[in-house]
């Protein structure tokens, strides 16, 4: 009996303690649950309520407002010298005497290389007999025509035997002039055996060595004339539609940014745009005066060249460069309406230096009068309240005349 009993009490307190256990449980549970709960609405809460208005300083606003600019178009390329030529092998055969090499100075008719004319010779005097041999056989038909000729005003031939004799005279004639030909051609493979420059350079390339045997038409150097330098830049059409002839622009190797820049004028311009980007090439010379010959001469055939050209001034409206952002497919301003930061897209025009900061014409995108955040704010997000430190309308920059802009715009 003491034994059941006691296994009773213990059998009664297990079931206790599992009571207990699970009501601890339980309510561990309905605590984190009201506890994720009351966080949730909080933060629900939290992002209901608005968030307070940003705060700019009248000079962290730009009213965009007409300016006297100097127009400025961003051009660039590649030198090309505007003489150039390939002195080609005109006939067939072994390379012999070739000494210049890049670098050398060459002058217009200058001997620099000779095929060997071997065969050129001999065809030559093969040409030549046989001219000879021709003009004897017009020797003979001439006799004979004139022979004939006397003969049928006696009656002692027919006239169909001088028609017979005329033609072979026709003939012989014919082959004789034939022959002459022939060797005007032989002694002009002969004469172009020998290799000139066509024009005053220097060598550029060495495109063929002696001892190779070349075929007609085989590139064998390549001549520049340093002394005149041209740049083909490709312009977008509607930047295309401000350049004339006989504007002005300054040039500077690319990523030289200091030291004296090259003046180059507007000589050229293709009438017909480029197939892929409708881009058209407009063709700047490189001028040379005592100023600006140590740069010019410092520039070579080849290299990438960077600059300004200018088309004029006017009155434009016009932001500072910094403003406008990039980090969209189309450029952007962040602009004020409404008390509200908005995105507005814009077409960028012509680009100059306006006391000393880069400033771009806007063409499209915002109306006169319009409020632009200065860079200085940073990245705001659309929709951001924006208030301003005082009542006052935004002052514009000071609209001075701009100075000579003698430094590339990037």
């Amino acid at each position: 009996f003491p034994f059941a009993a006691l296994f009773s009490m213990k059998h009664k307190l297990a079931w206790v303690a599992a009571l207990l256990a699970v009501a601890v449980l339980a309510s561990g549970a309905w605590r984190a649950q009201s506890s994720r709960q009351a966080r949730q609405h909080t933060l629900q809460e939290q992002a209901q309520r608005s968030p307070a208005p940003l705060t700019l300083q009248k000079s962290e606003l730009l009213a965009l407002v007409p300016r006297h600019l100097q127009l400025d178009l961003p051009i660039s390329g590649v030198l090309k010298a505007r003489q150039q030529a390939f002195v080609k092998a005109r006939v067939a055969g072994e390379l012999q005497g070739l000494q210049v090499r890049e670098g050398d100075s060459v002058r217009a008719g200058q001997v620099l290389a000779q095929i060997d004319a071997t065969e050129n010779a001999a065809r030559l005097r093969q040409a030549e007999q046989q001219a000879q041999a021709a003009a004897a056989q017009l020797a003979i038909a001439q006799r004979q025509l004139e022979n004939n000729r006397a003969l049928v005003g006696q009656g002692f031939i027919s006239p169909t035997a001088l028609q017979t004799t005329q033609a072979n005279w026709d003939a012989a004639q014919a082959n004789h002039l034939a022959a002459q030909a022939g060797v005007e051609l032989a002694r002009k493979a002969l004469h172009d055996t020998v290799l000139r420059s066509p024009i005053d350079g220097q060598v550029a390339q060495r495109l063929a060595n002696n001892g190779e045997r070349l075929g007609v038409e085989a590139r064998v150097l390549e001549i520049v004339d340093p002394r005149e330098l041209e740049l083909e830049a490709l312009l977008a059409p509607a930047d295309a539609l401000q350049v004339r002839l006989g504007q002005s622009a300054q040039l500077r190797l690319q990523g030289q940014d200091s030291g004296p820049s090259v003046r180059a004028t507007v000589v050229r311009i293709n009438p017909s745009a480029q197939a892929s980007s409708r881009a058209l090439p407009v063709y700047l010379l490189l001028e040379r005066t005592a100023t600006t010959d140590a740069a010019t001469a410092a520039l070579r055939q080849g290299q990438y060249v960077q600059g300004v050209l200018t088309v004029g001034s006017a009155q434009v409206l016009a932001l500072p460069l910094e403003v406008v952002r990039t980090d969209k497919p189309e450029p952007y301003v962040q602009a004020l309406e409404n008390q509200r930061v908005v995105h507005r897209s814009v077409q960028l025009g012509a680009r100059s230096l306006l006391n000393g900061q880069t400033w771009v014409a806007i063409t499209h995108g915002l109306s006169e009068g319009a409020q632009v955040l200065a860079a200085s704010v940073g990245l705001l997000r659309e929709g951001t309240e924006v208030r301003t430190a005082t009542t006052d309308a935004p002052a514009p920059a000071p609209t001075t005349e701009p100075a000579a802009s003698a430094a590339p715009v990037r």
